[in-house]
């Protein structure tokens, strides 16, 4: 029994090793490996070339894993077998001695693989990936170039299963956004990531999604200047709205010719000279850009033209909006420069939610932890969706029931959807 007991163990080791093997490998993350490898481990080189093609180093973990497995169960059928015999031979009869004593030598030799070779392994090799990885690389190695030959075959055969079943034979290594996002989220939950800090990352990979439309002064709001107005005219418009950047037109909204900056009327006044839009080199040329452009887009836009202020126009030529690059960079800064400003949507006491109706579409998404959207990219905004959910244009005390929420319009003026409750549709039994 003692040499029995002995070989168990030993199996029980080597099996353990496969497991650290097979699952560090597995778990231990890339950049980290690139980080120790240029930090001049050289171990970490060669598990980062065993995981860019594995096919042996997983082949000859099998191998061991299965070998271990049959030999385990050869040996360990009556390795306790006598001991729990003996114990068991003063309390039942003989014959029922012997057929408990092997069920208990075999429940025994069980546990003690799935605790020490299987469960304890794993669980140290995901808790610390690389450096179990390292630790077994060598040993690991040595065994891919000694069962070669054997790997050789099975792998080929694996390989051409898999090609059969039509799945791709390697591993995809590429790191999407949304593998970053899923980091980032994880780094939250740990307390690693900050809150702000989440939804600042989040909100850079949005770029590529929101539309300019999403962030824009829309045409209704637009401050601008008519090239006949008065000296008189333009100082009281800038009293009662003041802005950096104002639009300049010739007669109507429509009909752009470029923008002033604020900046240099105020030095023209400084100066003494009359403020005359006509004056050159007042009035300067404006970038417009159409409205399907995405946030990334008009970036690109802003830096080739090295401007910061754009025209948004539809596919009649009409004006729908103008945008800057502050109204990009809030967006993307969230709440971390823009805590004075007042929330587009706002959770209520009840669990409800009130929201202005050109709240982005993603912003309430991220409230209501919705994923899903109807006739998604046909709309920015919530009145976009209310919008293309009624098929008209939505009036007061209209209703949409989406995702498990009812969209109440409280509030439209002028046609344009000011208010809307979102409240959490109840099931009725």
């Amino acid at each position: 029994m003692p040499s029995s007991l002995l070989l168990i163990a030993l199996l029980i080791a080597a099996a353990a090793f496969f497991s650290v093997a097979e699952f560090s490998l597995a778990s231990s993350r890339r950049l980290k490996l690139q980080q120790l490898a240029d930090e001049g481990e050289k171990r970490a080189g060669l598990v980062l070339a065993v995981q860019a093609s594995p096919g042996y180093y997983f082949t000859v973990v099998q191998i061991g894993v299965n070998a271990i497995a049959i030999l385990g169960g050869i040996v360990g059928e009556g390795a306790l077998t006598p001991l729990f015999n003996d114990l068991l031979s003063g309390l039942v009869d003989p014959s029922r001695a012997r057929d408990l004593a092997l069920g208990l030598s075999f429940g025994s030799i069980t546990l003690a693989f799935i605790l020490f070779s299987d469960l304890l392994p794993k669980r140290l090799s995901l808790n610390e990936p690389e450096p179990m990885a390292l630790r077994v690389i060598g040993p690991m190695l040595m065994l891919v170039a000694l069962l070669k030959p054997l790997a050789w075959a099975l792998s080929g055969l694996t390989e051409l299963l898999i090609r059969l079943m039509g799945r791709p034979a390697g591993r995809d290594e590429r790191v999407t956004h949304h593998d970053i996002l899923a980091l980032t989220e994880a780094g939250k939950q740990s307390g690693m990531v900050a809150a702000e800090e989440q939804q600042l990352i989040t909100n850079v990979f949005e770029l590529d999604t929101r539309t300019v439309e999403s962030v824009m002064t829309a045409r209704d709001s637009i401050v601008y200047f008519s090239l006949d107005e008065e000296e008189a005219q333009l100082r009281a418009r800038i009293k009662e709205t003041p802005h950096s950047t104002y639009l300049v037109c010739d007669g109507e909204i429509d009909r752009v010719v470029g923008y002033v900056d604020a900046t240099d009327m105020f030095q023209r006044v400084l100066r003494g000279e009359a403020v005359d839009l006509r004056a050159q080199g007042l009035v300067k040329k404006v970038l417009i850009v159409p409205d399907r452009l995405t946030l990334s887009e008009v970036l690109m836009q802003f830096r080739q033209a090295l401007e910061d202020f754009a025209v948004i126009v539809n596919e009649y030529s009409l004006v729908v909006g103008v945008i800057t690059l502050n109204d990009v960079m809030s967006t993307v800064m969230g709440s971390l420069v823009a805590s004075n400003v007042e929330e587009q949507i706002v959770r209520r006491d009840d669990g409800s939610f009130l929201a202005d109706g050109i709240t982005p579409v993603n912003d309430v998404s991220r409230a209501l932890l919705l994923d899903d959207w109807p006739y998604a990219g046909q709309y920015d905004t919530l009145a976009g969706f209310l919008m293309v959910m009624l098929r008209r244009i939505p009036r007061r005390t209209d209703q949409v029931e989406w995702g498990g929420w009812r969209f109440e319009v409280v509030d439209v003026d002028s046609h344009r959807v000011d208010q809307v409750l979102i409240t959490r549709v109840v099931k009725t039994p």
